[in-house]
């Protein structure tokens, strides 16, 4: 596995690329967040480690600009900000996660860990594509969701407020990692309670509270994308979690 890691402090850096090494890891690391966005660009990578302070260019708007340019590599953010508003501005820029400083480096190496199993689990996973009402549909596999336009008029539409371009019709927007495990959840229990303890255990590993705020930070994420379709909803179930409606098409009769 491929790993860059984004850290101003020399030592830290240093510290965090021998621990990773001696795991096995394949570890490119970047000073600063200009010179991680650009290593990002330039090679392939399975995580991304990201310190939110940095100069010349901060974590979070190295994060940014590599979502606007479609790259969903699972990133890790890590910040010595201890606020709540401060983890969330890090994840709806569109990180996967977060660690707070100071943090062991086993806890460190058991979410890469983590990550492996999700990635592994992806490849065995039956179900690779959704219809999610009428004009929806999502591949769970290249993380795509799409939107079929119904005319002209529609397609500007979707232009405007989906924020993607549409060709022959569709719209296609590339979501994060963390937004696709979250919708693929929650298309596999379609008009059905997606349990709030078993989403934070499947996707986060722990049902804490900070993992919990992460998760209403996607949920409203996701929500933004299912905006276009009036009979596409993601409602909130009181004390039990989350229900993904969609109007089912109904089969013709011949």
């Amino acid at each position: 596995m491929k790993i860059l890691i984004a850290e101003d402090e020399q030592a830290l850096r240093r510290a965090y690329t021998v621990a990773l090494e001696r795991q096995g890891y394949e570890v490119t690391a970047a000073a600063n967040g200009q010179e991680a966005l650009d290593l990002a660009e330039s090679h392939a990578f399975d995580v991304m480690i990201f310190d939110i302070m940095m100069p010349i260019k901060t974590g979070l708007e190295a994060v940014q600009e590599l979502r606007a340019r479609g790259n969903s590599t699972y990133i890790i953010m890590l910040t010595a900000m201890s606020e709540i508003d401060d983890r969330v501005n890090g994840l709806d820029t569109g990180a996967d996660d977060y660690l707070t400083k100071p943090f062991s480096m086993e806890e460190l190496t058991f979410r890469i860990e983590a990550i492996l199993r999700r990635v592994q689990g992806k490849k065995n996973r039956e179900r690779t594509f959704y219809n999610i009402g009428k004009h929806y549909a999502f591949d769970t596999q290249k993380q795509i969701l799409s939107y079929t336009c119904t005319d002209e008029a529609d397609a500007q539409r979707i232009q405007e407020q989906f924020e993607a371009e549409v060709h022959d019709g569709k719209a296609q927007k590339k979501l994060t990692t963390k937004e696709s495990e979250l919708l693929s959840l929650l298309c596999a229990h379609m008009n059905e309670i997606l349990q709030r303890d078993f989403a934070l255990k499947k996707i986060w590993i722990d049902d804490n509270y900070f993992n919990a705020r992460s998760m209403d930070v996607y949920i409203t994420k996701l929500r933004k994308h299912l905006r276009m379709d009036e009979e596409v909803e993601i409602i909130n179930i009181h004390g039990k979690g989350y229900k993904l409606i969609a109007k089912e098409e109904e089969e013709n009769e011949d």
